[in-house]
């Protein structure tokens, strides 16, 4: 009753926001006429794998075991859906899957007519996609069904008293793919043992795979030249705020800023933010040239995780509130990795710490202490840097050991 009250309420929700909100818009325009063009875009096809993503972070996170499924299953096709209109719209175009939809919004109805319409012959979810009527109606129909990349904390609802509901989406997978070693102990309290394992997080190998194929951005490189350069990746406004006065207080350093959202309003606060500041696409139509400014803003999308092979230091942002990002696609390169206060619930920048390869700063006096450590003292920074890379390497592997279960249960056939 109320998982139905909840899917109510997010329905209405957007669409009241749809005429004052853009991602709300195309969350709504974005599933008209869903099951018609899904429906003909399958017709006829058989062996379909269909991998369902929240959005763009959870997509890169199942990525490897989309990519590996694709060279060990070639026969099978392959389904993207995703929930949110950040991840789609971005994604839409790739070509490593054979079709990209959105998700229709759950529900009985909805959950029967599209597994009618794909009759997939595996499912995939990533991480924390949990939609009760999807994974009820893919365990009735004995559909193996895998979620690779879970993670679990004590505070869940799948723990609490009042998780019936919860625990009986959990019931529904085939096998659960976790992180930790805390998720095993967790689920042990609710699952037999056999319907789950540690297998890792597949986005180390997601960006060790970007950063072995990557080659050289001749833009970023005449920007850089010879001069220390902090790469700050996924910022919003606190962090760049803090930016602004690291750059201040150590001005023989550069800064390139790939700003979470990319909207003409945030590149104009930064551009007021930063005076004289570049803009990649400036740089890129030849308008302006790399040694105009120390300080170079990403107004496009794609290009943040080959570019943090030119930082000195990296920071990343989103840990004053609104959720720290990817820290590994920064670490993979051997570089320091800063972030701010607001990190533990993240597995990665946790380990980054204990490894000696991560920093956590609350405020600009702790970032500028800390840039300046790493630049003046090359011995710490070798160290940190070689921490890094270590870290990434030995925490790869995760695609592996799904792709493992998925051939010895024969879950697929060529």
């Amino acid at each position: 009753m109320f998982y139905n009250i909840f899917l109510l309420l997010l329905r209405a929700g957007v669409r009241v926001a749809a005429p004052f909100n853009k991602k709300a818009r195309q969350w709504i325009e974005g599933r008209r006429q869903l099951f018609s063009r899904l429906q003909a875009a399958v017709a006829g096809k058989k062996k379909i794998i269909w991998m369902h993503c929240a959005s763009l972070g959870e997509f890169e996170q199942g990525r490897p075991v989309l990519e590996k499924l694709k060279q060990d299953y070639p026969d099978h096709h392959l389904l993207v859906t995703f929930f949110s209109p950040s991840g789609y719209e971005i994604m839409k175009n790739y070509t490593g899957a054979d079709w990209i939809f959105y998700m229709p919004v759950d529900g009985p109805h909805s959950a029967r007519r599209f597994l009618d319409i794909v009759n997939p012959s595996l499912v995939v979810f990533v991480k924390y996609e949990y939609w009760y009527y999807y994974l009820k109606a893919t365990k009735a129909r004995q559909i193996p069904l895998l979620m690779v990349s879970a993670i679990f904390r004590p505070n869940s609802p799948f723990f609490k008293w009042y998780g019936g509901l919860y625990r009986k989406m959990l019931s529904c997978f085939t096998h659960l793919f976790v992180q930790n070693q805390g998720s095993v102990d967790l689920l042990s309290r609710i699952l037999p043992a056999d319907r789950y394992s540690i297998a890792g997080d597949t986005r180390f190998d997601r960006v060790i795979d970007i950063a072995e194929k990557g080659g050289p951005i001749p833009l970023i490189e005449q920007f850089t030249g010879t001069t220390p350069t902090i790469i700050a990746g996924s910022t919003w406004p606190p962090d760049e705020s803090i930016l602004q006065k690291t750059l201040n207080a150590l001005n023989d350093l550069k800064l390139i800023i790939a700003p979470h959202e990319i909207h003409g309003d945030h590149i104009t606060q930064l551009q007021q933010l930063f005076p004289g500041c570049l803009l990649y696409s400036q740089l890129s139509a030849g308008s302006r040239a790399a040694g105009e400014s120390n300080v170079l803003i990403i107004d496009n999308i794609g290009l943040l995780s080959r570019i943090y092979r030119y930082a000195h230091t990296t920071y990343i942002g989103g840990a004053f509130g609104a959720g720290l990002h990817n820290t590994l696609e920064a670490a993979v390169y051997g570089k320091p990795v800063l972030f701010g206060p607001e990190y533990s619930k993240y597995m990665e920048a946790v380990g980054l710490i204990e490894a000696g390869a991560g920093f956590s700063v609350s405020n600009e006096a702790e970032c500028i202490a800390t840039v300046k450590q790493l630049t003046g003292d090359k011995a710490l920074y070798d160290s940190t840097c070689q921490a890094a890379l270590s870290f990434c390497y030995r925490h790869k592997g995760a695609t592996e050991k799904i792709m493992g279960f998925i051939q010895e249960k024969r879950l697929l056939t060529n």
